[in-house]
């Protein structure tokens, strides 16, 4: 009878897909789950954060958290409710970001199921209840355990945790997963989210040498990112460009990354683009608390960042920056039809402020929208990207006369070639399976593994089986 694996991956969640991250790892009687992230997307996505797992929460021995974007981190307080007691394993930063990332959920989706029990009301229908609440969410924080990169740990005897810099955020990590039995050993490496190299405020991520398995996020795998240089000359251009049309510019941005590497360069290129002639809001409560994280994990900066914050020229505290906080500040902006530069969350516009401000400027043709960001199938952002004519926002039908954007060179993936780069450093070309991705990017870029390297890469299904 042969004897069973060391490990066994088990795919949960982001395959085939952006959204979602979740993977168990079964290796010497314990269970170990790789991020429990939510969903996004429209209301299918909803129904299917609310179901169940396709395993049984209590029954997880620990989490380990690659980093606190809310497709990685969104559905740990539901883990929680269903029975997790577990220790949950991140980097300090990591663990500092949840916590605003993880209220913010909690909240939004109670108002979401306010709102949803209003019109249930006046059908006669049974109320809803939102995902999780703030008792969860405490809960889960609770349970987090700091792990800064380059430092193993024993997770449990036999297995063995270290995380390295993955750049993508602040505290993104690559995961390693090392277990071993009688002599032998074999290890898993999840690459989380990689960032690209050479982006302004972050390292570059940290390469590793060796594993068995790669779990590599494909999420551009099947492009190239414009330079960085030459994207931000976009950006100064639509700018430029806006400033004269007279009207506002709205930039949905995530509010831990893209909010903070777009106030980088503004800073930066402050006189040059002309920015005192504008008013600069960051409409986002969350990015404002996320500002505070970046500020007191500064010894995670790279050279350029640190030397900018030196000269006096911190990105934080432009001259006619405004962080809003206040639900009436907010709404005020709403009318204000000129000059504005409006930084606002969601990312991908399912949710928060970002969707108030497009009701009132998605009309006006002098409006510009800068997407900045990946915007996954079925949200808002990505309809909008798509040419939408239309789109329905509270209930009503907004027509579409705003100039759209997209400015691809601002993500914070890493493109094909970078996602290459990454895993060609791996000495003894492991298995890999791509994750993270929709179908079409994950082709390309088992195409190139195979050409480049020889590997074949695994291109697993929800509740795939991956046995080491």
């Amino acid at each position: 009878m042969p004897a069973s694996p060391l490990m066994r991956v088990r795919i949960h969640g982001a395959a085939g897909e952006v959204t979602g991250s979740c993977h168990l790892v079964e290796c010497l009687d314990r269970k170990v789950l790789l991020d429990c992230g939510l969903i996004q997307g429209g209301r299918e996505e909803a129904a299917r954060n609310a179901a169940g797992f396709g395993f049984d929460a209590a029954a997880i021995d620990a989490v380990v958290v690659s980093h606190a974007h809310i497709d990685h981190i969104g559905r740990l307080p539901l883990l929680v409710k269903r029975g997790f007691r577990g220790p949950i394993h991140a980097t300090p930063a990591t663990i500092d970001l949840a916590r605003i990332m993880l209220e913010d959920s909690a909240s939004l989706a109670a108002a979401d199921a306010e709102r949803e029990n209003r019109h249930r009301q006046a059908r006669g229908e049974a109320p809803t209840t939102p995902l999780y609440g703030l008792r969860e969410v405490a809960d889960t924080l609770r349970l987090m355990r700091a792990l800064p990169y380059g430092e193993p740990a024993q997770l449990f005897p036999g297995i063995d945790l270290d995380f390295e810099n993955a750049g993508h955020i602040l505290g993104a990590a690559s995961v390693r997963l090392r277990a071993t039995r009688q002599g032998q050993q074999r290890s898993l490496v999840f690459s989380g989210d990689i960032g690209p190299a050479n982006v302004p405020i972050l390292h570059d991520p940290t390469p590793r040498r060796e594993a068995d398995l790669v779990l590599l996020e494909s999420t551009y795998g099947d492009r190239l990112h414009r330079s960085r240089a030459a994207t931000v000359a976009e950006l100064g251009a639509i700018l430029d460009h806006a400033r004269r049309d007279g009207g506002n510019v709205l930039i949905p941005a995530f509010a831990v990354g893209r909010s903070q590497e777009i106030l980088y360069w503004l800073a930066r290129h402050y006189e040059e683009w002309n920015l005192d002639e504008w008013k600069i809001y960051l409409d986002s409560p969350m990015a404002t608390k996320v500002i505070s994280v970046y500020q007191r994990h500064a010894d995670l900066f790279d050279g350029e960042a640190a030397a900018l914050r030196r000269a006096g020229k911190d990105p934080f505290r432009l001259p006619n920056l405004r962080l809003i906080s206040d639900v009436q500040d907010s709404m005020a902006l709403n009318r204000r039809a000129e000059g504005c530069i409006i930084i606002a969350g969601s990312g991908m516009c399912t949710g928060g402020r970002i969707r108030h401000h497009l009701r009132h400027n998605l009309a006006r043709p002098n409006t510009d929208i800068l997407f900045v960001g990946y915007q996954a199938q079925g949200t808002l952002g990505r309809k909008l990207v798509d040419g939408a004519d239309s789109v329905r926002l509270f209930g009503e039908t907004i027509p579409v006369r705003a100039q759209r954007h997209t400015i691809g060179g601002l993500s914070a993936h890493a493109d094909q070639a970078g996602l290459l780069d990454w895993y060609g450093h791996f000495r003894n070309r492991p298995r890999v399976a791509l994750i993270h991705g929709e179908d079409r990017q994950r082709q390309a870029l088992d195409k190139q593994l195979r050409e480049r390297f020889g590997v074949e890469a695994l291109l697993p299904k929800p509740r795939a089986v991956i046995d080491l």
